[in-house]
This record gives C-alpha cells, sequence and structure tokens, in this order.
C-alpha cells in the first residue's frame, strides 16, 4: 500500500515535472512567435485600400472616415464591425455650455490623421502622439483630409475627461469635393439628410459637433442650400445635445467664392449667423481681431483667430513663436484656434517630443492662461498616465514591459510648469515614462538639490473643488530614494476671499514634521493611515481625511523635503516619485456588482495553425451588466487571460500563475486577435476586471469571466 502511495507521488510529481519543461518550451516558442509578428497589425495601405479593408469582416478593431455621401446616406457605417469599439466611453466633465471669455480651440492636422491613434484598443508606439495640456484649452476638432473626419475615441475620451469639447469635421476640397458639393447642395431636401445623418453619427459616437469646412468654388444659386444645411445641422445638433457646437470655416463666400477673408465681413457673416461660431483663415493681418470682434458684437468669443504653427503665412509666423499671435488676439477680446500643433512632433523639435511639447505649451500658457480647472468634482483619481509608456501596472503591480499607446487610458493630467533652463533651475517636477509606475504608464518624478531651503513646492493642479460639510479622503502613493519625503499641499479659499493653506504632510517623526512646517502652513495634518503594500515594489501608501466646510480647492502642490537635523549637511539630492492622487469620500467605496451580474460571452470564433501543433484564436468578447442602471459607473475594463493545460485537467491541480494582461476596454467589448494557443492548451479563461472611477479595481476572484474549451 505504501509503495502504491510512493509511486502514486512520484508519477504525479514526474507529471507536473513534465508539464513545467513543457510550458518553458511553449514560452520560448511563443516569445519568438509573437517577436516575429510585431509588425503584423494592419498597415496605412491596408486602411486605404478597399479591397483589403472589408468594414464588415471581424478584425482589430480601427478608426476610419467616410468618404463618400453614399456611405453618409446608406448609414453604412453602423453596420461595421468596427461601430460598436467606436463609441466615447466618457461623458464631458464640466459645464454643457462654453463660457463667455476668450476660448482655445486646438484643431489636430498630424500627418493626415489615423496613425497610432486609429488602433481603438490601443497601439504598441510608446511614442506616439499625444496631447497632455488639455487644461489649455475649450474646444479640440479632429482633422484630416477626408470628407467626413469622425474622432477616434481614445481623443473624444481623454478631452472629455479633461472638460474639453470634440468636434469632428465635414470637408469638401480640390475637383473631387466639388463634385461632392454639388450633389450635396442639389436640393434643400437632400442638404438637411445629409445634417440629419452628420447628427446621428455625433449622437452615436459621443463627440459634441462639426466643423464645417468648404474649400470649394459654388455656384450662387447653391448658396441658399449651403444656408439650410448649416442651419440645419446646427439646430438638430442642439436640440439632440444641448451645448453641442457647429463652427464654420472662413473658405467660400456668401457669393460662392472660394476667397478666405481672414476675418469676420459681411462676405462670411451669413454663415456665421447660422452656427455657434467661425474659424477664421490663418494669414490675418495685425487689426483683424478687433474689426472681426466689432463684427461679431456681442458674439465676439465667437470668433476663432486662425494660427497655423506650421507657420504657412501665418500673422507672427507660428512655430516657437506662436505667442506673437496669441498676445493680439487676446488684447483684442476674440477667441483663438491654433492649427496643428502636431509641428512639434512631426518636427522632430529637440532635445525630444516630451521636452519640446512642454516648452511649445507652455507658450501657450504663458500668452492665454488656463482655461480649465480640475479636480472640480468628486471622485477624482490620476495616476499621471499619458497613454503611452513602456510597460502597464496596476496598484503597484507591473502588468506588462510591452510598448503601448491607448489616449483613452490617459488620466488626468497634471499642470506642471516647464522649467525654461533646468540647469539653472535646481528643481525639477515631471511626468516620467521610463520609472515604474504605480498605474498605468507615467508618474510625475521629483528630483533636485536641497539647499539652504529644504524643501521646494510643485504645482500638480489648479483646481475647484467645493467643500462641504463631509470630510474627504486624499490617498497618494511615493516612492522615494533615500529620506525625500512628499507631502501634498492644499490651497482652499472661503467664501470671504481668505486663502488657506493646508498641508498633508508625509509619514515620518510628527514632532520634527510639526517644528518644520507649522509656521509655514495655515495646517499642517500628519497621515491617518500608511500602508505598505508587499506586492507593490517599494510604493507606500498615504491617506489622510481632511474637513474644510465653506470653503473651495483651487490649488494642489506637491511639497518635497527632507527631515534633516541642523548638524546634516545643507545640500543633499532629492529624489522621489509619486504615483497617483486620488479624492473622495472616505465612505464612497466602489460597489462592484458580483460576477453573475454579468453576462460574458464571445462571437466569431476562429482558428488558424501556427508553428508546429501551436495554433491561433481570434474572436469577439461582449458582456454586460444585467441591471444597466449601474453601468455609467464603469468606463474601463482590464482583460486577463489564463490558459488551462491537459496535465491541470489530469492531474486536477492549478499552478498560482499570473493571469497574462491582454489590454483594456473602453466599451463593454473587445477583440482578441490571433491569440497563441500553445500545445497542449485545453482551455482558456478570460477575465474582465471592472475598474472604477475613482480608479479602484475589482479583485480578480470576484470578475466576470467565460471559459474557451476546445
Amino acid at each position: 500500500m505504501l509503495n502504491r502511495l510512493l509511486l502514486s507521488i512520484i508519477n504525479r510529481q514526474t507529471l507536473i515535472s513534465i508539464r513545467c519543461f513543457i510550458l518553458s518550451i511553449t514560452s520560448k516558442l511563443y516569445s519568438s512567435i509573437m517577436a516575429a509578428q510585431s509588425s503584423s497589425q494592419p498597415s496605412e495601405s491596408t486602411l486605404k485600400n478597399p479591397r483589403e479593408f472589408d468594414p464588415l469582416k471581424p478584425q482589430i478593431p480601427i478608426s476610419y472616415p467616410i468618404k463618400t455621401l453614399e456611405e453618409l446616406e446608406s448609414r453604412s457605417y453602423f453596420d461595421s464591425f468596427h461601430y460598436p469599439f467606436n463609441k466615447a466611453s466618457v461623458p464631458l466633465d464640466g459645464n454643457m455650455y462654453l463660457p463667455q471669455r476668450p476660448r482655445m480651440l486646438v484643431c489636430h492636422d498630424m500627418a493626415g490623421g489615423y496613425l497610432d491613434d486609429k488602433w481603438v484598443q490601443g497601439g504598441t508606439n510608446a511614442d506616439a502622439y499625444a496631447i497632455w495640456h488639455w487644461y489649455l484649452m475649450d474646444v479640440f476638432v479632429y482633422f484630416s483630409h477626408n470628407l467626413i473626419t469622425l474622432p477616434p475615441p481614445s481623443w473624444i475620451n481623454a478631452a472629455h475627461k479633461h472638460g474639453v469639447k470634440v468636434l469632428g469635421t465635414f470637408l469638401t476640397e480640390w475637383d473631387e469635393g466639388r463634385i461632392i458639393s454639388n450633389k450635396m447642395l442639389s436640393s434643400k431636401e437632400y442638404s438637411r439628410m445629409c445634417a440629419e445623418r452628420l447628427t446621428e453619427l455625433a449622437i452615436a459616437l459621443g463627440f459634441d459637433g462639426w466643423l464645417i469646412n468648404m474649400e470649394v468654388t459654388l455656384d450662387s444659386s447653391q448658396i441658399a442650400n449651403l444656408k439650410e444645411f448649416v442651419s440645419q445641422l446646427t439646430d438638430m445638433m442642439h436640440l439632440s445635445m444641448p451645448g453641442s457646437l457647429v463652427i464654420w470655416y472662413d473658405s467660400v463666400t456668401v457669393n460662392g467664392h472660394l476667397h478666405w477673408q481672414d476675418q469676420l465681413n459681411e462676405m462670411n457673416k451669413a454663415f456665421f449667423d447660422l452656427c455657434d461660431g467661425i474659424f477664421v483663415n490663418y494669414t490675418w493681418r495685425e487689426n483683424y481681431p478687433k474689426l472681426s470682434a466689432n463684427v461679431a458684437g456681442d458674439r465676439k468669443f465667437d470668433v476663432y483667430m486662425g494660427i497655423d504653427v506650421f507657420g504657412r503665412n501665418t500673422f507672427g509666423g507660428g512655430q516657437w513663436n506662436t505667442d506673437v499671435a496669441l498676445d493680439v488676439i487676446k488684447k483684442d477680446d476674440v477667441s483663438a484656434a491654433i492649427f496643428a500643433p502636431g509641428w512639434v512632433y512631426e518636427n522632430k523639435e529637440p532635445p525630444n517630443f516630451q521636452t519640446a511639447q512642454n516648452r511649445w505649451w507652455s507658450l501657450v500658457e504663458n500668452s492665454w492662461g488656463v482655461m480649465q480647472n480640475y479636480p472640480r468634482s468628486i471622485p477624482f483619481y490620476s495616476d499621471f498616465n499619458q497613454g503611452r509608456g513602456h510597460h502597464f501596472s496596476v496598484d503597484g503591480r507591473q502588468l506588462s514591459d510591452a510598448d503601448w499607446c491607448n489616449l483613452s487610458c490617459q488620466s488626468f493630467q497634471p499642470f506642471l510648469e516647464f522649467s525654461e533652463d533646468p540647469v539653472l533651475d535646481a528643481t525639477q517636477a515631471l511626468v516620467n515614462l521610463e520609472e515604474k509606475s504605480y498605474s498605468g504608464g507615467g508618474n510625475v518624478t521629483l528630483k533636485g538639490v536641497l539647499g539652504s531651503f529644504d524643501y521646494f513646492t510643485k504645482r500638480l493642479f489648479q483646481a475647484k473643488l467645493p467643500f462641504d460639510d463631509s470630510a474627504l479622503g486624499f490617498t497618494y502613493s511615493v516612492k522615494s530614494v533615500g529620506d525625500s519625503l512628499v507631502g501634498i499641499l492644499l490651497e482652499f479659499l472661503s467664501t470671504e476671499g481668505e486663502i488657506e493653506s493646508v498641508l498633508l504632510a508625509s509619514h515620518g517623526d510628527t514632532l520634527r514634521t510639526m517644528n518644520r512646517f507649522s509656521s509655514k502652513f495655515s495646517k499642517v495634518i500628519m497621515p491617518h493611515r500608511v500602508v505598505k503594500p508587499e506586492s507593490s515594489d517599494g510604493w507606500i501608501l498615504q491617506e489622510t481625511v481632511i474637513s474644510m466646510p465653506g470653503y473651495t480647492l483651487t490649488e494642489i502642490c506637491a511639497v518635497c523635503y527632507k527631515l534633516r537635523n541642523e548638524w546634516e549637511e545643507k545640500i543633499s539630492e532629492y529624489y522621489a516619485i509619486l504615483g497617483h492622487l486620488s479624492i473622495k469620500s472616505p465612505d464612497q467605496n466602489v460597489l462592484f456588482p458580483s460576477s453573475s451580474s454579468w453576462v460574458v460571452e464571445c462571437q466569431d470564433v476562429t482558428w488558424k495553425p501556427s508553428t508546429g501543433e501551436t495554433k491561433f484564436v481570434s474572436f469577439t468578447m461582449v458582456w454586460k451588466l444585467m441591471d444597466e442602471s449601474n453601468s455609467n459607473e464603469f468606463q474601463k475594463y482590464n482583460i486577463y487571460v489564463e490558459k488551462t493545460s491537459e496535465s491541470d485537467e489530469i492531474l486536477n491541480v492549478k499552478l498560482q500563475a499570473i493571469p497574462e494582461f491582454l489590454g483594456i476596454a473602453l466599451v463593454e467589448a473587445f477583440y482578441v486577435s490571433d491569440l497563441l494557443v500553445p500545445y497542449g492548451v485545453s482551455s482558456l479563461k478570460f477575465t474582465v476586471q471592472v475598474c472604477g472611477l475613482d480608479g479602484s479595481y475589482q479583485r480578480l476572484d470576484d470578475c466576470p469571466s467565460f471559459q474557451l474549451d476546445f
């Protein structure tokens, strides 16, 4: 009996050893295959070739434009496999209507559009173009040289999170555009139909309106129908989405001539009167903003004076002199429209994109000021993720070390001030994509030299968050070198105009902290709780609860310091990483639905062979919360897979392996493309990790999932 038991144990251990050996070999084979397939995503030429691109066929979801009126009229876009993936998931945060002040419109025209941003589920280029200075703008236009440019959901989600409206573009140009315009303006009925279809697209995909750019010569007899088109589109958008925008580009005149006026005048005002504003061509002269303001009257903020960042005959020369034009526009109290800020990226401005981008946008801020404030509501969460990076983490645990980009994953971006000369500035705060992150792919790195001043502060956010009688909890994660410490400075404004500064101090010696800072700030509060998670690679979580009834939070800064003794050397290196910042009510925890509350299934499963006896599987995952009243609380999902082998089933054992991270979904669907299934794997378990608006994640064991057996 004992011999049989020993033999059974030995055989069991032998099988496990063999299994581990097979998995090891399979893992190496998997790595080599995936390396060979790293460029297997559809190319740009594939997108442009209609014989290669079938919108009805399941494939990696992409964003793409509508190129003909026939596509628009037939509503064929809504039959596309890609349509459900292109719906924006983030509603506009902030006021529904634009403020009555000079506004900033930014028009994206980057290398023709639909580049890395066309990959709805994310791409593999960590150096992809991105914008993170959303706090400097009010409106973002996605532009490309297509008839109907539909903004990719990644841009809508990132902009909406920061309170910025997003517009698509309707464009006719050159000879082909003239043919299209002739058809669109053939009758008022057809013009109305086009307006109705464009409205339907904006509502369905979740963006906020249209830029109308008719850069063709028209017959004077067509102007009445053109006015009908602009008027109907504006009315339909306003009725369907209050606060939406339709903006006219300064191109064709009321006589049908293609003649850019470079100002608002009697030649284009008829179109301005029918919609929400005019984007004035960028070759204006110094007195044109003032002249346009006079013509606009009480609608002067609806005049957006164009500036071409490439500098093509633009006032001031654009490029690094963009602020020259901005200063004139601001002085004359109208709005600005910056065209093609991707110049910084396309021109490969030194020393690198990150630094050049921060420098260029600092010119805009110095001239124009801050347009947005956040946080302005709770819960508030930022892990400083720019929507691109060289790794991906969740709660301090790295899930992937692969390069990636997906602007939909961008969190609230910090208002970091640019240092023109980092050599002279002894302290720096920058978003760092290289250092391992607490969550996402970025963090704020704080570094410098502490001298006679034993601390320094760096702006993180300019807020507008009213406090009522309830207390709010602040949680942030820090990883530091040596004795470097990070506190959070909160500035408050009372209804009477009184300013209060509250330091949420870091963990450490309470007495020394109070002695150091009690005379410098109105209040110093030590953390209520300090947590050092075992699996978070050195990160420390600090939680503090604060009550400031009747005050409004106006600014959040990082306070960087060391608790040094008098006899210690005054000059010392400082280095710390801020991983995330969360603000919410202490009892405001997300109640995640149980796994049984979801319906999860797969569709369109296809298999194809790979090297040896391995194979690939592709399919669409879809899931739905049965109680849809709670569905708006969740806008992001992490997708994982676990592979079970035949030996697991024979031995009835399961190795404690970490599930493989596949990607992120912003809608309730995810396309799994060519997932390698090694030899011996008998089933795949896919898990959908539900993410809360406050940055929390549901435990994987409690998440909805489904198993694919074969």
